[in-house]
């Protein structure tokens, strides 16, 4: 009797293992919509993958955020900036030829912004890409600097952000917004507006710095360093890369200048339960530093674990070890900015579909130091929720 009441519970519990993705999935379905019209801007699309923007639309599809007309928000087509047709060509489409009245309706259109990415579209990427173009233009070898196609915020992209301030509606960032190509006095109108600055510093781990080994380092970091340092390139473990925007380059190798090679995210005390967000993750992607006045909370911050050597270096030329990864506005707006390419995470649409998957989180990334999808599950996916539940909720 007792085996076979064990065995009873043992297929009950079989069952319902495997009808727990039908529940969720039929959870999503039946969860209410809420219509929301959202502005999303993001200007470096070099494929249909739309990496530097989908983690926001896992997020939206996810909490049932949906268009005014009820349909879902795609990566392929609601957002502004560069399409490519993944041919070879490509369209634009913003708000850069928009008159000063149609901004302003656009602003009273929308209940949120959320600008992912502005450096754009350079051709030795494009090339890249799609080499059967290759021969209708000079060679430009991967990696090295390359003429800009399209890319960097435009006067009106910082006036709708202006109106949308004004009238106290969510406004989302992040690197790189601000840093090249968007011009230096939009750059200052930017920081001027929301009480942050930019150091002029971007930085990236990167996992191995021996440049025989990483054919991914890009050729004008290193030439760059080069001609800097008397052809010297002395690097062979991973490592920490400062470029500044005169294309001045620091690194930090592991070891060498590190004693923990790849930036810490710290969240302070006061945020860990509300964004329900650990207390630190590491993050091996490219990030800004910048700081805050006092309009600005810090939520999260960098930390670059440098030893004596590492800290001699970053004080010559005046890096800081610790700075903002998220800044919150404390004023009647509500206001965020993301000092990294937080949105660009190798995700995609399908888990979105299913109701409480972030309990199985655990079954969507590995363990290992480049590695950037439990970023999103642990760090990004919880902070865009509670920031988008904590303003419809409003």
């Amino acid at each position: 009797m007792k085996e076979k009441l064990i065995a009873i519970i043992s297929v009950v519990v079989v069952i319902l293992i495997l009808l727990t993705p039908v529940f969720m999935r039929l959870g999503w379905k039946y969860s209410k919509k809420k219509a929301s019209n959202v502005f999303i801007l993001d200007k470096t699309v070099l494929n249909h993958t739309h990496q530097e923007h989908i983690s926001f639309n896992w997020v939206l599809n996810n909490h049932r955020l949906v268009k005014p007309d009820g349909n879902i928000y795609t990566p392929m087509h609601d957002y502004y900036g560069f399409f490519p047709d993944e041919k070879g060509g490509y369209e634009i489409y913003d708000i850069k030829s928009k008159t000063k009245q149609e901004v302003e309706q656009l602003s009273l259109d929308h209940d949120m912004i959320y600008y992912t990415d502005a450096y754009g579209m350079y051709w030795a990427e494009w090339y890249d890409e799609y080499p059967h173009i290759k021969p209708k233009y000079p060679p430009i070898d991967v990696g090295e600097r390359s003429p800009l196609i399209y890319g960097g915020l435009n006067r009106n992209e910082l006036e709708l952000l202006r109106l949308m301030k004004n009238q106290r509606k969510l406004i989302i960032n992040e690197f790189n917004i601000i840093a090249s190509p968007t011009p230096h006095y939009l750059r200052l109108r930017y920081e001027n507006e929301f009480d942050m600055k930019w150091s002029g510093w971007v930085g990236r781990y990167f996992d191995d710095l021996d440049t025989n080994v990483n054919k991914e380092l890009p050729d004008w970091l290193v030439n760059n360093y080069l001609e800097q340092n008397n052809y010297q390139w002395p690097f062979t473990k991973s490592g920490i890369a400062f470029v500044r925007n005169d294309d001045k380059i620091i690194i930090l190798e592991n070891e060498t200048h590190l004693n923990h090679e790849v930036p810490i995210i710290i969240t302070k005390p006061e945020y860990l339960k509300p964004y329900n967000l650990p207390t630190a993750l590491k993050y091996s992607f490219w990030f800004d530093i910048c700081s805050t006045g006092p309009k600005n909370d810090i939520i999260s911050e960098y930390h670059i674990m440098s030893n004596y050597k590492g800290d001699s270096t970053l004080n010559r030329w005046n890096i800081p070890n610790v700075f903002p990864a998220v800044l919150k506005s404390n004023q009647d707006y509500p206001y965020y900015y993301f000092a990294g390419d937080f949105a660009d995470n190798s995700i995609t649409m399908g888990t979105s579909y299913y109701k409480h998957i972030e309990k199985f989180d655990f079954l969507f990334y590995r363990r290992g130091i480049t590695e950037r999808k439990s970023f999103f599950w642990l760090y990004y996916r919880p902070l865009v929720s509670k920031i988008l539940k904590d303003y419809y909720g409003r």
